[in-house]
């Protein structure tokens, strides 16, 4: 998963005087690392490619300052840093995998892309470096499962996002309404807002929003699939799984978000609808502040977690957000470690999150911003009642593109199949994905 909203681009290299100063200062060399596939060189260029942001400046800015400080400590390495268009991330990584010569030695990328990464054997096995690293010791477990593929580490994490709901205090301050408890009420709170409020959506709510249709599934018991050694089921025909499908799904109607509107609705809508005065309530990330306070919303809203099945409890929330991993062709392997670190260490998450919002991964970090920040409590709590990830598979890539879960909701919400048909519909095309995949 990335961040969504990131315009496309050519690639911009960190070419400040300063900065190309300073990767050339000396200091002591790094440990040596293990099981190099390319090479382990000790001094020259490596090359990071990273995503180029909305408003790239204060992320290059974060960078810069921790390429300085790395370029400080290791003699002789110097470091040139690309950004790079997310939405072309596939083509540029996969002809990297294919082309060592023209690969960089480290990379960002979304957290989804894991496994896929993984099998093409692009990302290097850095399990050891990971289990000696101590900053690594509080990384949260949910961003540590996305960096690990059949129990070994290809990677570190970066930053992770995770969604909560977003209400307008006004609006339940004029109705005598209290933040729902349970998804149930959370119902029949979108249903009496929009009854009272016919303008307003009681809850935006979209087909296409799968991330934000999950946590529904999960709240309910249900499962995207199950594992059983390292074969893939799918799970979301289970009645666990159809309990949470009709929750959501029960959100779309006349009486809150019609389907004539809301069926091809993904996050960003819903979470527009939201920051522009349209709806009563939205499912939003913490990376999704920003866009509220620009919005009509400014200043009118609360954040609380979004409510589980039963009372005092917070449904699973997808845990989205990015990593950081070393190439397996790299030449330079302990340097791309240190570099790795550093680029996903404490100190840079920190100022990530004071510069762009992202959530750090790591535990006491995390508390620290949300003391400084308290907008990102509730997404705190989220994270640390226990959040869900994707099955951990190539196979995953092929499910996602290719719509399956939104098809899902919308077939259901337009009545074009029934919750069992459209389930059941699903689960053969996710299975035929992981038979596909090995």
């Amino acid at each position: 998963m990335t961040p969504s909203g990131r315009p496309s681009g050519v690639v911009a290299l960190l070419t400040a005087a300063a900065l190309a100063t300073a990767a050339a200062l000396t200091g002591c060399a790094p440990s040596t690392s293990t099981g190099a596939a390319g090479g382990d060189e000790r001094t020259g260029l490596l090359r990071v490619w990273l995503f180029r942001e909305v408003d790239n400046g204060p992320k290059a800015a974060v960078v810069g300052k921790a390429v300085a400080a790395f370029a400080r400590e290791h003699r002789g390495a110097r470091v040139d840093v690309t950004y790079i268009p997310v939405e072309t991330r596939a083509q540029r990584i996969k002809a990297a995998f294919n082309d060592p010569r023209s690969a960089p030695d480290v990379i960002e990328y979304g957290n989804t892309d894991t496994a896929g990464y993984v099998r093409d054997g692009g990302l290097a096995d850095v399990t050891a470096d990971f289990a000696a690293w101590p900053e690594a010791r509080d990384t949260d477990p949910a961003a540590r499962r996305s960096v690990t593929v059949d129990g070994k580490v290809y990677g570190a994490p970066l930053f992770v996002g995770v969604r909560a709901l977003y209400y307008r205090t006004d609006v339940f301050r004029e109705l005598g309404l209290r933040p729902p408890r349970t998804q149930a009420e959370l119902a029949e709170t979108a249903r009496r807002i929009h009854r009272e409020r016919p303008d307003l959506y009681g809850l935006a709510v979209g087909g296409s929003y799968t991330y934000g249709a999950l946590p529904f599934l999960w709240a309910n018991g249900g499962a995207l699939a199950e594992k059983k050694g390292r074969k893939y089921t799918a799970a979301v025909d289970s009645e666990a799984a159809k309990r949470g499908i009709t929750a959501y799904t029960g959100l779309f109607g006349e009486h809150n978000c019609p389907p004539a509107k809301c069926a091809q609705l993904g996050g960003n809508a819903t979470v527009e609808a939201f920051a522009s005065g349209r709806a009563a309530m939205a499912i939003g990330g913490d990376f999704s502040h920003r866009a509220v306070e620009n919005g009509k919303a400014a200043g009118r809203y609360a954040v609380v977690p979004l409510p589980g099945a039963e009372e005092g409890s917070i449904a699973p929330a997808f845990a989205g957000g990015n990593n950081i991993g070393v190439l397996k062709s790299s030449s330079h392997r302990t340097l791309a470690v240190e570099l790795m670190r550093t680029l996903t260490g404490k100190r840079t998450q920190s100022e990530l999150f004071d510069a762009m919002g992202f959530l750090p991964t790591y535990t006491d970090v995390r508390r620290e911003a949300a003391r400084r920040q308290p907008y990102v409590e509730p997404f705190v709590r989220t994270l640390s009642a226990g959040a869900a990830f994707v099955p951990v598979t190539p196979a995953w890539a092929a499910i996602d593109a290719g719509q399956v879960l939104p098809v899902m909701f919308q077939e259901i919400v337009s009545g074009r199949r029934s919750v069992d048909a459209a389930a059941s519909a699903a689960a053969k095309k996710m299975n035929s994905a992981f038979r596909a995949a090995g």
